[in-house]
């Protein structure tokens, strides 16, 4: 979300080939930069101090940055057709490009005396076209930099004498992002949410860049939606690309924040999937909304507080941390050369603190693990807490491996193999809490095995075959278990609703 970026369905979207030679604009326009800068450096020394510098080396250096120059401006152009830029900044900043190119053209051109046999004098303009190609190269630069980071990313930091001195604006005051102390009190977007907008989103979505049309710096603007629709339908966290794009695979084009800047945290896209079920308010407070059994912890920790309780009216109190038994209860340290031969196989091996021996296992960087190297899982039984094995290779056959880690407190499922012959092998973890199934084949049987994990308060059922019927089974069974995902809560609470009536008017008929 750092540069949220939605697919655009319209006829004008340009090829692929057009945007992958784009991207390369920011490569090659730092070439006419570099080359410009040396001939001008090469230019003032032969003024200033008389010194000899070759012709021909100026000559060259002038021919490569007016092709290079020229090339920026092609890939430049080509960059833009993607959108996603404030129109009057991308146009001063093109006509400003061209002009760089233009004016090193003829700089080149009178330098290498080509132009001197066609135009007497023509001499008189070399220095003239050097020093406004450079000049219009430092205004390029900025707009461009102003297309990339905003407008003010120059001068933002700039203390106020010079800011008085630039004749500049006085500076803004940043976004005061209030303290939780009172968390029941806590405004949900305007302490809750927008800093999650903030440190995420806002870099690339605001009044100077809004890629995709999209600005997510004021409620009117996440309100109003980008080039394709809404962002966020209230009440509907499944259907909201605010929090769809997040759930994607970090390595898909369309998963935001982009791979290689700061991701969302589990807890953060856990606040925007309940605010958004919540009805999406932008003035209401926390006490005002309904606070469940998954949620509650991460609100209570907002406030620097522990887990917390509920209270009248779904507000939160806080209370004695009910912290899960695995993550304090001792366990024997690991073997150095089980772990390893664990790491070996592309897994990251980490430890939950340095007081206890409780391990973090994740294959984010590995991609094509798969259910023979998950065979070394089990000797890390005692101390594997959490287990992220999402976007991977394993299948059914790995969960036999997963089964035998009696500690497991949360499990990374998403977008594998696994069905529901898979999680009946889970039955026997009964310290597991979190289980994120997002974009797996499993459907309503494989809920029926959740029902057997007691201790399970939160899954993600994103992307899976489930259907309404199989959700309102599992609710009916688990009422406190959280369902992320899946079908809306209030569609299973609609079907729950009309099964109930279909049931009573049968035993109508029946009587």
């Amino acid at each position: 979300m750092t540069r949220l970026i939605f697919l655009q369905a319209n006829a004008a979207q340009p090829s692929d080939w057009v945007l992958f030679f784009g991207r390369f604009h920011p490569l090659l326009v730092h070439l006419p930069i570099g080359f410009l800068l040396i001939a001008g450096l090469l230019e003032l020394d032969r003024l200033t101090r008389r010194k000899s510098v070759s012709p021909h080396t100026i000559t060259l250096i002038l021919f490569w940055s007016a092709v290079s120059a020229t090339m920026a401006c092609v890939f430049g152009y080509m960059l833009s057709l993607g959108g996603g830029y404030d129109t009057e900044t991308l146009s001063d900043h093109k006509w400003q490009g061209i002009g760089v190119a233009a004016f090193a053209w003829i700089a080149w051109s009178v330098k290498s005396e080509n132009l001197g046999r066609i135009i007497p004098f023509a001499q008189l303009v070399y220095l003239p076209a050097l020093f406004v190609s450079l000049l219009l190269l430092l205004a390029a630069g900025h707009q461009g930099g102003n297309l990339t980071h905003g407008s003010d990313y120059l001068t933002q930091y700039a203390p106020t004498p010079l800011r008085t001195l630039a004749g500049l604006a006085p500076k803004q005051k940043e976004v005061k992002i209030e303290p939780i102390t009172d968390v029941n009190q806590a405004m949900v977007y305007q302490q809750i949410v927008n800093p999650i907008l903030q440190t995420r989103c806002v870099q690339c979505h605001n009044a100077d860049k809004s890629k995709a049309g999209l600005r997510l710096d004021n409620p009117d603007m996440i309100k109003k939606g980008y080039e394709d629709g809404p962002v966020l339908v209230a009440g509907k966290s499944s259907t909201s690309e605010l929090v769809k794009v997040c759930l994607l695979p970090e390595d898909d084009d369309n998963h935001m924040p982009p791979k290689g800047k700061p991701q969302l945290t589990e807890s953060q896209v856990a606040l925007l999937t309940w605010w958004i079920d919540q009805g999406a308010s932008f003035d209401k407070k926390v006490s005002q909304l309904v606070v469940n059994d998954a949620i509650r912890p991460v609100l209570a920790s907002l406030g620097g507080g522990g887990p917390v309780t509920a209270s009248a009216g779904g507000a939160v109190a806080a209370g004695p941390a009910p912290e899960s038994p695995v993550l304090t209860m001792k366990v024997p340290a690991a073997d150095p050369k089980v772990i390893e031969a664990v790491k070996k196989t592309g897994l990251l091996v980490l430890p939950l603190s340095k007081e206890q021996n409780q391990l973090e296992v994740s294959a984010v960087n590995a991609r094509t693990y798969g259910d023979a190297q998950a065979a070394l899982l089990h000797k890390l039984s005692d101390q594997i807490v959490w287990l992220k094995l999402g976007d991977t290779e394993i299948s059914d056959a790995a969960l036999a491996q997963v089964a035998k880690l009696k500690n497991l407190q949360k499990l990374h499922l998403e977008q594998t193999k696994i069905t529901d012959a898979g999680l009946k092998q889970l039955n026997g973890l009964t310290n597991l809490e979190y289980l994120n199934l997002y974009g797996t084949a499993i459907t309503d049987a494989g809920l029926t095995e959740l029902v057997r994990l007691k201790n399970l308060k939160t899954v993600y059922l994103w992307q899976t075959n489930v259907t309404a019927q199989g959700l309102a089974a599992l609710k009916k069974e688990r009422p406190t278990l959280e369902i992320i995902g899946g079908i809306s809560e209030q569609a299973v609470a609609e079907f729950a609703k009309a099964t109930s009536a279909d049931d009573k008017a049968d035993e109508s008929k029946k009587n």
